[in-house]
């Protein structure tokens, strides 16, 4: 793929959300593009793959081709045998009735016996987990689920080159770090280029051989890992992961990847010793007793008004559908007033049910829901809430302004970001309807999707400072750690761990912060401040 001076604007825009980029990607480099919200990653995706110009229209000058094709000359439907995409709403790219016949409709167009077609559907299904989806119909899928069989639909083909947006962003921890490492095999063993837009990168650069950074739709940096680390330390702070922003902190070369900050911490002699995991030890007595040894060193956690007075509560709550499956299986779950929750666990686990059970939208078929007052909710796709022509129709000034959209009230909804669409339809949910009271209880269902870290940030603070008790369905567990009192844990659709976010995401592998999974847990440290405030004051015996 080679982009020559490409400058792109939308249809009635401002500003180019593009402008004089080049370059060139190589058959099986695996690239990571980062960037703000907003930056040009999701456009610069829509070039490669031909919707831009194609189907967004707008005003395009420069060239883009892929494999040979001039992407002025070839359509979306003609660039397909040679790019495969996928975007940051999956629920719009599945058409068709059944994972199994979305999984073979790429195979089918590329002219593939019937064999060859079977054997592609079952590699993949197999690779993304999803092989005990295939015969379900697709309205049934989860928000990860339905992501994973567009992944799946994605790559089942096997294009030479894979653009992702966000593929990440609704799948567990164990889904997204399997996805991360179906792309690498993809990489190595077909040769296959990776272009994947991700905002979480602490999950995808140990596996990039180069990475792009995009600022203001201008090409900022082009270079390896490392380089792009020491970059962003001084040029774009919010691009730096957890693990990164650990190191800098105590003033160590930032390093991609748990396996290398920890040799990094060793070869500093800052490593955490053997066996001193505040939650590695399995006696609950002594990761409490661990975790508050550590209490008077490391930063407070965000800390809501608590009240007493309950301002959800669920008991007993079943939700079974046909055929006598249970999604909820006897939940019970109490939030306090001003308290602050995060809900956490695998795809399909029951979250988003469990959610719309609070917000009244479902029945249980057992148990009772009561709530203190009004509930608003988020759901996953913010576009089901916009219906109007610019950003200021949707939602008033105030919401705006507290969402950090103020200056983009002139724009039509549908020309922004993933991250800004989210960030909108946070502002919509939290409008009160004419004459309604505040909202009681707050719930919101993966609401980090499509936002870099700074809007995750920002959005934690704003989490904060509502008088509301709040419950977010969150797969992020830095994001968790950032804003949450308490961490719910679902399984199959059971409660199986309730407790403070340090006992929860401490001392663990996939629900764990990056920081918590460096040091191992020690001292309850879940973000970068903690592990510099943990390692810069620690006791004897701390140091390897």
């Amino acid at each position: 793929m080679r982009i020559t001076d490409l400058t792109y604007r939308f249809p009635g825009a401002a500003r180019p959300a593009l402008e004089a980029v080049s370059l060139t990607i190589e058959p099986g480099e695996f690239v990571v593009v980062a960037g703000l919200s907003g930056s040009g990653k999701s456009t610069l995706l829509c070039a490669v793959s031909g919707l831009v110009p194609h189907f967004h229209g707008g005003t395009f000058a420069g060239s883009v081709a892929v494999a040979g094709r001039d992407t002025r000359e070839h359509g979306p439907g003609e660039l397909a045998a040679s790019v495969g995409s996928l975007f940051q709403d999956p629920e719009t790219q599945v058409v068709l009735g059944t994972p199994r016949a979305e999984l073979a409709f790429a195979a089918e167009n590329r002219g593939w016996s019937a064999p060859e077609v079977a054997r592609a559907v079952e590699e993949t299904a197999l690779a993304l987990a999803i092989d005990g989806l295939l015969d379900r119909p697709v309205e049934e899928l989860s928000g990860g689920e339905l992501q994973r069989v567009a992944l799946g639909a994605t790559l089942s083909a096997r294009p030479a080159l894979v653009c992702l947006d966000e593929p990440t962003s609704q799948l567990d921890p164990v889904a997204g770090d399997e996805l991360i490492g179906l792309l690498r095999r993809l990489n190595e063993d077909g040769d296959t280029a990776v272009l994947l837009a991700e905002h979480r990168l602490e999950r995808c650069l140990g596996a990039a051989d180069r990475v792009l950074a995009l600022a203001g739709g201008r090409l900022a940096f082009d270079g390896p890992p490392a380089d792009f680390l020491a970059w962003a330390l001084t040029a774009a702070p919010s691009l730096v992961p957890p693990g990164a922003a650990l190191l800098a902190g105590l003033g160590l070369a930032p390093a991609a990847g748990v396996k290398r900050a920890r040799a990094a911490l060793r070869a500093a002699r800052l490593a955490p010793a053997t066996g001193a995991s505040a939650l590695g030890r399995g006696a609950e007595a002594d990761a409490r007793g661990e975790l508050g040894r550590w209490d008077a060193i490391l930063p407070r956690r965000r800390g809501g008004r608590c009240a007493s007075q309950a301002a959800l509560e669920l008991r007993g709550v079943w939700h079974e559908i046909a055929g006598g499956a249970a999604i909820l299986r006897g939940v019970d779950l109490r939030l306090r007033a001003g308290e602050r929750v995060a809900l956490m666990g695998r795809n399909g686990a029951g979250k988003s049910t469990l959610l719309r059970h609070a917000a009244g939208l479902m029945a249980p078929t057992r148990g009772r829901v009561q709530a203190a007052g009004r509930v608003a909710l988020l759901l996953q796709h913010p576009g089901d809430y916009l219906v109007h022509e610019t950003v200021g129709e949707e939602a008033g000034e105030r919401a705006l302004a507290t969402v950090g959209l103020g200056q983009l009230a002139g724009r039509h909804p549908r020309d922004l970001s993933g991250g800004e669409r989210q960030r909108l339809a946070l502002a919509i949910v939290l409008g009160e309807p004419d004459g309604a009271a505040p909202a009681a209880v707050v719930c919101l269902d993966e609401p980090t999707r499509g936002m870099d870290r700074a809007a995750k940030d920002a959005l934690a603070r704003l989490l904060d400072g509502l008088p509301a008790a709040v419950l977010v369905a969150t797969h992020d567990p830095e994001f968790a750690a950032a804003f949450a009192q308490r961490v719910v844990l679902l399984a199959d659709g059971r409660v199986i761990a309730d407790g403070a976010t340090a006992e929860v995401l401490c001392g663990g592998t996939y629900f764990a912060t990056e920081t918590a999974r460096i040091l191992g847990g020690a001292g309850g440290a879940l973000l970068p401040a903690d592990g510099v405030a943990l390692l810069g004051r620690e006791p004897a015996g701390l140091r390897a």
